[in-house]
Protein backbone atom coordinates (compact mmCIF):
# COMPACT_ATOMS: atom_id res chain seq x y z
CA UNK A 1 0.00 0.00 0.00
CA UNK A 2 3.22 2.25 0.34
CA UNK A 3 1.77 4.83 -2.35
CA UNK A 4 3.46 8.11 -2.48
CA UNK A 5 0.92 10.02 -4.65
CA UNK A 6 -2.28 8.92 -2.36
CA UNK A 7 -3.26 10.57 0.95
CA UNK A 8 -3.86 8.39 3.67
CA UNK A 9 -4.97 10.25 6.55
CA UNK A 10 -3.15 8.79 10.18
CA UNK A 11 -6.22 8.08 11.33
CA UNK A 12 -7.61 5.60 8.67
CA UNK A 13 -6.72 1.91 9.87
CA UNK A 14 -5.62 0.21 6.70
CA UNK A 15 -5.12 -3.71 7.35
CA UNK A 16 -2.64 -5.50 5.64
CA UNK A 17 -2.29 -6.16 2.04
CA UNK A 18 -4.18 -3.59 0.81
CA UNK A 19 -3.92 -2.25 -2.17
CA UNK A 20 -4.03 1.54 -2.80
CA UNK A 21 -3.44 3.23 -6.16
CA UNK A 22 -1.95 6.94 -6.85
CA UNK A 23 -4.62 9.92 -6.18
CA UNK A 24 -6.75 8.02 -4.12
CA UNK A 25 -7.73 9.96 -0.69
CA UNK A 26 -8.55 8.49 2.69
CA UNK A 27 -10.22 10.39 5.22
CA UNK A 28 -9.68 9.58 9.04
CA UNK A 29 -12.04 7.30 10.76
CA UNK A 30 -11.84 4.97 7.98
CA UNK A 31 -11.46 1.00 8.12
CA UNK A 32 -10.70 -0.83 5.52
CA UNK A 33 -10.06 -4.51 5.52
CA UNK A 34 -7.50 -7.60 4.41
CA UNK A 35 -6.70 -8.08 0.57
CA UNK A 36 -8.82 -4.99 -0.47
CA UNK A 37 -8.01 -3.33 -3.51
CA UNK A 38 -8.65 1.22 -3.86
CA UNK A 39 -8.36 2.41 -7.75
CA UNK A 40 -7.04 5.60 -8.81
CA UNK A 41 -9.18 8.80 -7.74
CA UNK A 42 -11.18 7.49 -5.26
CA UNK A 43 -12.65 9.16 -2.10
CA UNK A 44 -13.15 7.46 0.28
CA UNK A 45 -14.56 9.59 3.57
CA UNK A 46 -14.79 9.44 7.56
CA UNK A 47 -17.24 6.27 8.51
CA UNK A 48 -16.72 4.08 5.56
CA UNK A 49 -16.30 0.44 6.99
CA UNK A 50 -15.41 -1.76 4.09
CA UNK A 51 -14.21 -5.27 4.61
CA UNK A 52 -12.03 -7.74 3.08
CA UNK A 53 -11.15 -8.27 -0.48
CA UNK A 54 -13.33 -5.86 -2.01
CA UNK A 55 -12.33 -4.22 -5.14
CA UNK A 56 -13.16 -0.06 -5.16
CA UNK A 57 -12.75 1.43 -8.63
CA UNK A 58 -12.02 4.89 -9.97
CA UNK A 59 -13.77 7.46 -9.77
CA UNK A 60 -16.06 5.96 -6.64
CA UNK A 61 -16.94 8.34 -3.42
CA UNK A 62 -17.70 6.27 -0.47
CA UNK A 63 -19.84 7.39 3.30
CA UNK A 64 -19.87 11.43 1.46
CA UNK A 65 -22.44 12.75 3.77
CA UNK A 66 -26.06 12.09 2.80
CA UNK A 67 -28.20 14.29 0.56
CA UNK A 68 -30.28 15.06 3.17
CA UNK A 69 -31.28 18.40 4.63
CA UNK A 70 -32.21 16.94 8.09
CA UNK A 71 -28.26 15.85 8.51
CA UNK A 72 -26.53 17.70 11.31
CA UNK A 73 -23.28 15.76 11.06
CA UNK A 74 -24.21 12.65 12.95
CA UNK A 75 -21.51 10.56 13.47
CA UNK A 76 -22.69 7.35 11.42
CA UNK A 77 -20.87 5.33 9.01
CA UNK A 78 -21.09 3.65 5.44
CA UNK A 79 -20.06 -0.12 6.05
CA UNK A 80 -19.08 -2.72 2.84
CA UNK A 81 -19.09 -5.92 3.06
CA UNK A 82 -16.61 -8.76 1.93
CA UNK A 83 -15.73 -9.59 -1.53
CA UNK A 84 -17.98 -7.01 -2.52
CA UNK A 85 -17.11 -4.92 -6.16
CA UNK A 86 -17.77 -1.17 -6.32
CA UNK A 87 -17.58 0.01 -10.30
CA UNK A 88 -16.37 3.61 -11.17
CA UNK A 89 -17.78 6.43 -10.07
CA UNK A 90 -20.14 4.66 -7.89
CA UNK A 91 -21.16 6.77 -4.58
CA UNK A 92 -22.13 5.42 -1.71
CA UNK A 93 -23.55 7.96 1.63
CA UNK A 94 -23.49 7.69 5.00
CA UNK A 95 -26.73 7.19 6.88
CA UNK A 96 -28.65 9.97 8.96
CA UNK A 97 -29.71 9.44 12.87
CA UNK A 98 -32.49 7.59 11.11
CA UNK A 99 -30.49 4.27 10.80
CA UNK A 100 -27.19 5.84 11.56
CA UNK A 101 -25.81 3.73 8.86
CA UNK A 102 -25.69 2.73 5.45
CA UNK A 103 -24.85 -0.90 4.63
CA UNK A 104 -23.82 -3.00 1.28
CA UNK A 105 -23.47 -6.64 2.58
CA UNK A 106 -20.74 -9.34 1.62
CA UNK A 107 -20.19 -10.58 -2.18
CA UNK A 108 -22.22 -7.53 -4.02
CA UNK A 109 -21.55 -6.11 -7.30
CA UNK A 110 -22.46 -2.33 -7.77
CA UNK A 111 -22.03 -1.06 -11.24
CA UNK A 112 -20.65 2.17 -12.80
CA UNK A 113 -22.50 5.01 -11.78
CA UNK A 114 -25.03 3.46 -9.10
CA UNK A 115 -25.83 5.49 -5.93
CA UNK A 116 -26.99 4.23 -2.95
CA UNK A 117 -28.39 7.14 -0.26
CA UNK A 118 -28.48 7.44 3.24
CA UNK A 119 -29.74 4.58 5.64
CA UNK A 120 -30.34 1.94 2.67
CA UNK A 121 -29.48 -1.71 4.00
CA UNK A 122 -28.43 -3.66 1.17
CA UNK A 123 -28.13 -7.45 1.55
CA UNK A 124 -25.74 -9.86 0.37
CA UNK A 125 -24.72 -10.99 -3.21
CA UNK A 126 -26.80 -8.47 -4.79
CA UNK A 127 -26.03 -7.01 -8.01
CA UNK A 128 -27.01 -3.12 -9.01
CA UNK A 129 -26.47 -2.78 -12.59
CA UNK A 130 -25.12 0.25 -14.41
CA UNK A 131 -27.25 3.94 -13.48
CA UNK A 132 -29.60 2.03 -10.93
CA UNK A 133 -30.50 4.71 -8.25
CA UNK A 134 -31.09 3.91 -4.77
CA UNK A 135 -32.89 7.03 -2.48
CA UNK A 136 -32.80 7.30 1.42
CA UNK A 137 -34.06 4.49 4.13
CA UNK A 138 -34.42 1.95 1.49
CA UNK A 139 -34.45 -1.94 2.41
CA UNK A 140 -32.89 -4.46 -0.11
CA UNK A 141 -32.93 -8.50 0.29
CA UNK A 142 -30.38 -10.79 -0.52
CA UNK A 143 -29.56 -11.81 -3.88
CA UNK A 144 -31.74 -9.10 -5.43
CA UNK A 145 -31.03 -7.97 -8.95
CA UNK A 146 -31.52 -4.30 -10.13
CA UNK A 147 -31.11 -3.89 -14.08
CA UNK A 148 -29.53 -0.82 -15.34
CA UNK A 149 -31.58 2.65 -15.18
CA UNK A 150 -33.89 1.16 -11.89
CA UNK A 151 -34.58 4.02 -9.61
CA UNK A 152 -35.85 3.11 -6.17
CA UNK A 153 -37.95 5.71 -4.11
CA UNK A 154 -37.07 6.06 -0.47
CA UNK A 155 -38.71 3.82 1.88
CA UNK A 156 -39.13 1.45 -0.39
CA UNK A 157 -38.21 -2.55 0.53
CA UNK A 158 -37.14 -5.05 -2.23
CA UNK A 159 -37.44 -8.59 -0.91
CA UNK A 160 -34.81 -11.36 -1.28
CA UNK A 161 -34.31 -13.28 -4.90
CA UNK A 162 -36.47 -10.45 -6.36
CA UNK A 163 -35.50 -8.97 -10.30
CA UNK A 164 -36.25 -5.65 -11.42
CA UNK A 165 -36.40 -4.94 -15.09
CA UNK A 166 -33.78 -2.24 -16.87
CA UNK A 167 -35.60 1.27 -16.42
CA UNK A 168 -37.79 0.20 -13.98
CA UNK A 169 -39.59 3.09 -11.81
CA UNK A 170 -40.06 1.13 -8.14
CA UNK A 171 -42.90 3.10 -6.34
CA UNK A 172 -44.03 0.61 -4.04
CA UNK A 173 -42.51 -2.60 -2.20
CA UNK A 174 -41.58 -5.71 -4.42
CA UNK A 175 -42.29 -8.80 -2.46
CA UNK A 176 -39.62 -11.32 -2.88
CA UNK A 177 -39.01 -14.06 -5.40
CA UNK A 178 -40.87 -12.05 -8.14
CA UNK A 179 -39.64 -10.24 -11.74
CA UNK A 180 -41.16 -7.15 -12.21
CA UNK A 181 -41.36 -4.60 -14.92
CA UNK A 182 -43.12 -2.33 -17.02
CA UNK A 183 -44.72 1.00 -15.98
CA UNK A 184 -46.45 1.60 -13.68
CA UNK A 185 -44.23 -1.67 -12.16
CA UNK A 186 -46.06 -4.99 -12.12
CA UNK A 187 -45.60 -8.83 -11.41
CA UNK A 188 -44.67 -10.72 -14.58
CA UNK A 189 -44.01 -14.14 -12.65
CA UNK A 190 -41.05 -15.39 -10.13
CA UNK A 191 -38.26 -14.97 -10.62
CA UNK A 192 -37.11 -19.14 -11.63
CA UNK A 193 -34.29 -18.62 -13.39
CA UNK A 194 -32.25 -16.96 -10.27
CA UNK A 195 -33.97 -19.22 -7.76
CA UNK A 196 -32.68 -22.48 -9.81
CA UNK A 197 -29.31 -20.96 -10.18
CA UNK A 198 -29.21 -20.79 -6.65
CA UNK A 199 -30.53 -24.63 -5.69
CA UNK A 200 -34.27 -24.26 -5.73
CA UNK A 201 -36.00 -27.40 -6.69
CA UNK A 202 -38.18 -27.11 -8.94
CA UNK A 203 -41.08 -28.35 -6.34
CA UNK A 204 -40.34 -25.08 -4.29
CA UNK A 205 -40.50 -23.12 -7.08
CA UNK A 206 -43.96 -24.27 -8.17
CA UNK A 207 -45.06 -23.41 -4.52
CA UNK A 208 -43.68 -19.68 -4.98
CA UNK A 209 -45.52 -19.54 -8.04
CA UNK A 210 -49.26 -21.15 -6.82
CA UNK A 211 -48.91 -18.91 -3.78
CA UNK A 212 -48.22 -15.69 -6.17
CA UNK A 213 -51.09 -16.96 -8.36
CA UNK A 214 -53.09 -16.46 -5.48
CA UNK A 215 -51.99 -13.04 -4.72
CA UNK A 216 -52.02 -11.63 -8.40
CA UNK A 217 -53.79 -13.58 -10.78
CA UNK A 218 -56.73 -14.72 -9.12
CA UNK A 219 -58.58 -11.30 -8.72
CA UNK A 220 -58.57 -11.51 -4.79
CA UNK A 221 -57.82 -8.10 -2.88
CA UNK A 222 -54.53 -8.61 -0.67
CA UNK A 223 -56.10 -9.39 2.60
CA UNK A 224 -58.49 -12.02 0.57
CA UNK A 225 -55.51 -13.26 -0.42
CA UNK A 226 -53.43 -13.17 2.17
CA UNK A 227 -56.38 -15.18 3.96
CA UNK A 228 -56.47 -17.77 1.39
CA UNK A 229 -52.47 -18.67 1.13
CA UNK A 230 -52.22 -18.69 5.00
CA UNK A 231 -55.57 -21.29 5.37
CA UNK A 232 -54.54 -23.32 1.84
CA UNK A 233 -50.70 -23.21 1.66
CA UNK A 234 -48.09 -25.33 3.64
CA UNK A 235 -46.51 -23.84 6.15
CA UNK A 236 -42.91 -23.01 4.43
CA UNK A 237 -40.02 -20.50 5.38
CA UNK A 238 -40.78 -18.92 1.85
CA UNK A 239 -44.75 -19.02 2.47
CA UNK A 240 -44.00 -16.99 5.78
CA UNK A 241 -41.40 -14.90 4.36
CA UNK A 242 -44.08 -13.59 1.61
CA UNK A 243 -46.54 -13.16 3.91
CA UNK A 244 -44.59 -11.42 6.80
CA UNK A 245 -43.39 -8.96 3.57
CA UNK A 246 -46.34 -7.74 2.35
CA UNK A 247 -48.18 -8.09 6.11
CA UNK A 248 -44.73 -5.38 7.26
CA UNK A 249 -45.23 -2.75 3.83
CA UNK A 250 -45.63 0.47 5.05
CA UNK A 251 -45.97 2.12 1.43
CA UNK A 252 -47.75 -1.21 -0.03
CA UNK A 253 -47.05 -3.74 -2.71
CA UNK A 254 -46.56 -3.36 -6.48
CA UNK A 255 -50.04 -4.18 -7.87
CA UNK A 256 -50.99 -5.75 -11.50
CA UNK A 257 -50.23 -8.77 -13.43
CA UNK A 258 -48.31 -8.34 -16.80
CA UNK A 259 -47.55 -11.88 -18.23
CA UNK A 260 -44.38 -13.66 -18.11
CA UNK A 261 -43.22 -11.57 -20.77
CA UNK A 262 -39.32 -11.17 -19.38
Amino acid sequence: MNQPLAYVHPGAKIAKNVVIEPFTTIHNNVEIGEGTWIGSNVTIMEGARIGKNCSIFPGAVIAAPPQDLKYKGEDTTAEIGDNTTIRECVTINKGTSDRLKTVIGHNCLIMAYSHVAHDCVVGNYCIFSNNTNLAGHITVGDYVVLAGLTAVHQFCTIGSHAFVTGGSLVRKDVPPYVKSAREPLSYVGINSVGLRRRGFTSEKIREIQDIYRILYQKNYNTSQALEIIEGEMEATPERDEIIMAIRNSSRGIMKGYSGNNY
